[in-house]
């Protein structure tokens, strides 16, 4: 009698699966014009000159709206960045297993992405306005909703694209996830700020990652199958499948981070809330994780009686979270009984009478950064994310680069953990000077020309003209002059300066700013 039931059981489980595929077949799969939609995919993921023009427009808009810290401009930019057609098309042909077109459509993606970041990075280095701001710093760490914006942004484009429901909505969400971080890349780029570069591409990898994996699922969901695609060899399956696989591991690896730390977050929270008790109120919670050790700011209101100390609470985060950490703690304390509007205004006072021990470091930072430099307090640049403090220097009489590098040195030193920027004002770059008949850099010599490297840093060229040295190949049997200018050379390229042929002075090398020689 079991194995009556049993059987049963299992014919009606066979019959429902059944029903359900038929249903799935005639209701989701059968409204769907598979050839038209592929044959349009095919058509627009491709890399073309018209691509190429709205890409740079796109992420030219973006940066300035990123420079600008106006989110109506980088929602410009979206309206016309085109970078769907391309993503969709590659998760298409992964759902079609599909090898000629995901190369096709990998390469344009591609090809338009390395466009967008070097038009970014020129618009930078000519823009005046090259400060952090938030709309850039926002977009320098992955975190939880930036996977949502890219799931969302998948999801609805797919679904457009499929059932023909418009494209301005599937461009606005692409672009939501993907053009901004390239613009920020072309920042971090331009103005030599790797952390900024490196988490604004994290992002970008991380969300393209998302958007092409969920754009295969919801193909696959419609129809899309290996019966559309082209008669192909078990090798090239074998490779897509690997692909899939291998774009699959960094999502993952993202994942577990952004998990990691959203878990960090809650247990944050929770400790605080349990210390403080039930009637307090965590305002504001950030975790740095790129710090080390984990900075922690925090802003609870709680009752008078209920204040605690911060050292307590620090070793107690310290063994909740496993990791060496450093809290900075504001504890905004309110009589018994007092209400919600109590509360904001005694957060408001104590946020303009008291400033946080974290705005009060940051504060004495850039005083002291002013006082090194010769400017205005307000004009020193303060990141605090990615603990990096910019200031111009003024015009100092008698100061050469070397001084402007003496003064950068001495304020990093006393900033633990922060770097220090220090531009100095355009000036003429330390002269190199060589022994007689000696081609050979001496101590002195090698000072000079890492002064001018440091300088070219500063002000964001990527070039130096070297007297003296060769336009063309490096000729057999170089003379004094061409010996000394290799040698200076050498010394550039090491450290990412282009050399550039510049004429000669006297004895003397003078280091010529510019990609181009000057005038003799």
């Amino acid at each position: 009698m079991t194995d009556i039931a049993r059987a049963r059981s299992d014919l009606n489980s066979r019959l429902a699966r059944l029903a359900l595929y038929r249903w799935w077949r005639r209701s989701v799969v059968g409204r769907v014009d598979h050839e038209a939609v592929v044959a349009r995919i095919v058509e627009e993921s491709g890399w073309s000159p018209r691509y190429a023009f709205m890409t740079m427009m796109s992420a030219g808009i973006a940066v300035l709206g990123l420079l600008l810290s106006s989110p109506a401009v980088v929602i410009g930019a979206m309206l016309i960045s085109p970078l769907m057609n391309p993503i969709l098309g590659f998760g298409f042909s992964l759902a079609l297993f599909d090898f000629r077109e995901l190369r096709r459509s990998l390469k344009a993606l591609a090809l338009g992405a390395i466009a967008a970041v070097a038009f970014t990075a020129l618009i930078v280095t000519i823009s005046p306005l090259q400060a952090p701001t938030a709309e850039i710093v926002a977009r320098t760490r992955p975190n939880l909703f930036d996977l949502a914006v890219a799931l969302f942004a998948a999801l609805a484009g797919s679904f457009a694209i499929i059932r023909g429901r418009g494209e301005t909505i599937v461009g606005v969400a692409i672009a939501t996830a993907l053009m901004p971080p390239l613009a920020v890349v072309g920042y971090g780029i331009a103005t030599r700020n790797v952390p900024v570069g490196a988490g604004a591409f994290a992002l970008f990898v991380t969300n393209f990652i998302t958007i092409a994996l969920s754009a295969t699922a919801m193909a696959r969901f419609y129809g899309f199958g290996h019966h559309l695609s082209r008669r192909q060899s078990w090798m090239q399956t074998i490779v897509l499948l690997l692909v899939f696989v291998v774009m699959a591991v960094p999502l993952g690896i993202s994942l577990n981070r952004i998990g990691r730390e959203a878990v960090a977050v809650s247990q944050a929270r929770s400790l605080l809330t349990n210390r403080f008790g039930d009637d307090a109120r965590v305002t504001q919670l950030d975790l740095d994780f790129a710090a080390e050790p984990l900075v922690v700011r925090a802003v609870v209101i709680a009752p008078r009686g209920k204040t605690q100390k911060t050292p307590t609470i620090q070793a107690a985060l310290t063994e909740a979270l496993g990791r060496p950490i450093r809290l900075d703690l504001d504890q905004i304390l309110l009589d018994p009984g007092a209400g919600a509007l109590e509360a904001q205004r005694e957060e408001l006072r104590q946020a303009g009478e008291a400033p946080s021990p974290d705005a009060q470091r940051m504060a004495s930072l850039a005083k002291m950064i002013a006082l090194v430099t010769g400017v205005a307090a307000e004009d020193v640049t303060i990141d605090r994310d990615h603990r990096r403090a910019t200031a111009p220097a003024a015009i100092l009489p008698g100061a050469s680069l070397a001084t402007y590098r003496a003064l950068e040195a001495r304020a990093a030193a006393g900033t633990e953990g922060w770097t220090v920027v220090i531009v100095p004002p355009q000036g003429p770059l330390p002269e190199v000077a060589f022994a007689d008949n000696v081609d050979s850099l001496d101590a002195a010599a090698r000072s000079a020309v890492a002064t001018s490297i440091w300088a070219a840093r500063r002000w964001n060229i990527q070039g130096l003209g070297v007297p003296g040295l060769p336009p063309g190949a490096m000729p057999a049997s170089p003379n004094l002059v061409e010996r000394r200018a290799l040698a200076i050379a050498s010394l550039l390229r090491g450290q990412g300066i282009t050399p550039v042929p510049a004429p000669p002075a006297g004895q003397r090398f003078v280091l010529v700013t510019g990609m181009t020689p000057p005038a003799p």
